[in-house]
């Protein structure tokens, strides 16, 4: 029988409710809806997580200028417009700028919610006092990757989307970023590191988002489940001797927090250092309530520890 003295220390979950913002608010949600201000646009999008009341007036998600409309098919539907939105309009997080658009997908090229890990990744960074190579896997339109940036390292960021880098682009081009160390890859993220593997190439950061499910520009199929593991023991296998960060995100999956603290204690064990998991979410400003939307584990070298 497990004595006291033997029982393992379970990791201690966090909830992180991303800040600071001034062009994005999530005014309300409930009822498997959620509705948000994107700049100088009022939307609702379908959330699954929100399975209390709505707070507001129904009055007031009339306003909206569009809603997603979800088919059955899992992450299908339309924009229903109720007011002609421009292509594309400039939106803001601190001194990051970019593009927000609502496209055929619910998407609009940002997570607000990940502003928690910009931050977290902006004073790991702004901590040491040299230049740190960081890799982006998975960039998605580049929040990240401008952030890790403009506080200082050198970045390589990958997508397999030829439009997702792109988009990123014109968004460094509109934070009058062009000058960043930023390198722009359009690659499968499993066989790029399994390249520089061979090629012997190091970084002290490494930043991964990948999806449930994707596909990489030759066709190459991603499955979560499937092949993260091997990805995370082949990202440590890039990284320098005495690395400084590896975050880890992930939407949409049935996994925990407590999953992904494990995977990542796993891959940096040997590294001295401070590991951290649990959930990145929004806070409504109608009934306060913390609508979680993504799940993250982080590990971070204890000499740069954010405080």
């Amino acid at each position: 029988m497990m004595t006291k003295q033997n029982t393992p220390q379970l990791p201690m979950l966090e909830l992180h409710s991303a800040e600071g913002w001034q062009d994005y608010a999530l005014l309300d949600s409930g009822d498997g809806f959620k509705l948000e201000q994107f700049g100088p646009y009022r939307l609702v999008r379908p959330e699954a997580e929100a399975v209390w009341r709505q707070s507001l007036p129904s009055a007031e998600w009339k306003k909206a200028d569009a809603l997603y409309k979800p088919s059955p098919e899992e992450n299908g539907g339309h924009w229903e417009y109720r007011q002609k939105l421009p292509e594309r309009w400039k939106m803001s997080y601190k001194s990051i700028s970019f593009w927000a658009m609502s496209s055929s997908s619910r998407h609009l090229g940002v997570f607000p919610e990940q502003s928690v890990q910009w931050d977290w990744t902006d004073k790991v960074v702004s901590n040491i006092k040299y230049a740190p190579k960081v890799l982006n896997l998975f960039g998605y339109t580049g929040m990240a990757s401008l952030a890790a940036a403009r506080s200082g390292a050198q970045v390589t960021h990958l997508d397999a989307s030829r439009k997702s880098v792109l988009w990123a682009k014109d968004n460094q081009a509109l934070s009058g970023m062009e000058s960043a160390q930023i390198r722009w890859i359009i690659d499968d993220a499993v066989k790029f590191v399994q390249r520089e593997i061979r090629r012997g190439v190091q970084y002290d950061g490494i930043i991964l988002d990948p999806p449930k499910f994707g596909r990489g520009p030759q066709g190459e199929v991603w499955e979560f489940y499937k092949l993260l593991p091997d990805l995370l023991q082949s990202c440590r296998q890039i990284l320098s001797p005495n690395p400084l960060f590896v975050q880890l995100t992930a939407y949409a999956v049935k996994a925990s927090s407590v999953t992904m603290y494990y995977a990542i204690q796993d891959m940096m064990n040997g590294f001295t250092g401070r590991t951290q998991a649990g959930e990145i979410g929004l806070t409504e400003r109608s009934g306060g309530h913390f609508l979680s939307t993504a799940i993250f584990a982080r590990w971070c070298r204890e000499d740069a520890v954010p405080h």
